[in-house]
């Protein structure tokens, strides 16, 4: 399946740190996981607005799929969007692209499963009902699947 950008409103940049190379030159596999928290925690924080005093967030699953390397000296965006919002659980797809002559080529694809928990009762726990409402009038509940 083509990843279509029309469907992510909200990207960040990412920058690439030199450490997050391997010994090829490219950026390690494991660092995508990382670039994705980045970006999903600026989401979080300028769209969302999660509350975590109130709940916090662990991750239940990842997943990633690499199309084609990153090295240090590209330019890349990662583009963030709530996909389907459950009564506890939501899930966030990303897009890592690298800015090549003004385009965007994808370089990775991404999903987490994202709980909603409660780490003073240490328990998933229902998706605040502010934060539920910002995802979906954000991300457009017609791209949203209610589960």
């Amino acid at each position: 399946m083509t990843p279509n950008l029309a469907n992510f409103k909200y990207k960040t940049p990412i920058h690439i740190r030199f450490s997050d190379m391997d010994a090829f030159g490219h950026v390690n596999n494991a660092i995508y996981l990382t670039y994705f928290e980045i970006a999903r925690g600026d989401y979080w924080t300028n769209i969302i607005e999660w509350d975590w005093d109130e709940m916090g967030i662990i991750l239940g699953r990842s997943e990633i799929d690499y199309r084609k390397p990153i090295t240090l000296n590209d330019t890349i965006v990662c583009y963030v969007r709530t996909s389907r919002v459950g009564n506890s659980s939501f899930d966030v797809e990303y897009i890592l692209s690298k800015v090549v002559d003004d385009k965007e080529d994808i370089c990775t694809t991404g999903k987490t499963v994202c709980i909603s928990y409660d780490y003073k009762s240490n328990k998933s726990m229902p998706i605040p009902d502010k934060q539920r409402k910002k995802m979906i009038a954000y991300d457009e509940p017609r791209l949203i699947m209610n589960s």
